[in-house]
């Protein structure tokens, strides 16, 4: 699979979090963020876990458990927003998956490029 780095901006961090509190994000700082994202990546816990609530676990599609243990995730703060960089090879439905169970709706895709 492809490398590819995501680019990927975050209005107010501070107020990002996942509709269910059982897997979002509950912090604010972007490098605390970062960690969170790049472990959800890194593995498959936070999937997992979400995966066990679900009404049939059995039928949920299982590449969305995918991992990648190389994912690096690096944010910082510019303007008014957090700037996210992503590197990894998961799929854009992963890293939206994990990116919805942490912080909900509130990031928006600025780029994405070959790494």
């Amino acid at each position: 699979m492809a490398r590819n780095h995501y680019y990927l901006s975050i209005a107010d961090l501070a107020h990002a979090r996942g509709d269910d509190p059982r897997f979002a994000w509950d912090g604010a700082s972007p490098d605390g963020f970062a960690t969170a994202l790049q472990q959800a990546l890194r593995d498959d816990g936070l999937f997992q876990r979400w995966r066990a609530v679900q009404p049939d676990p059995d039928a949920v599609n299982s590449s969305l458990g995918a991992s990648d243990p190389a994912a690096q995730v690096t944010a910082q703060v510019a303007d008014l927003r957090t700037d996210i960089d992503l590197l990894t090879d998961l799929p854009m439905s992963v890293v939206r998956h994990r990116l919805y169970l942490l912080i909900g709706s509130a990031w928006q895709l600025r780029d994405m490029r070959a790494a």
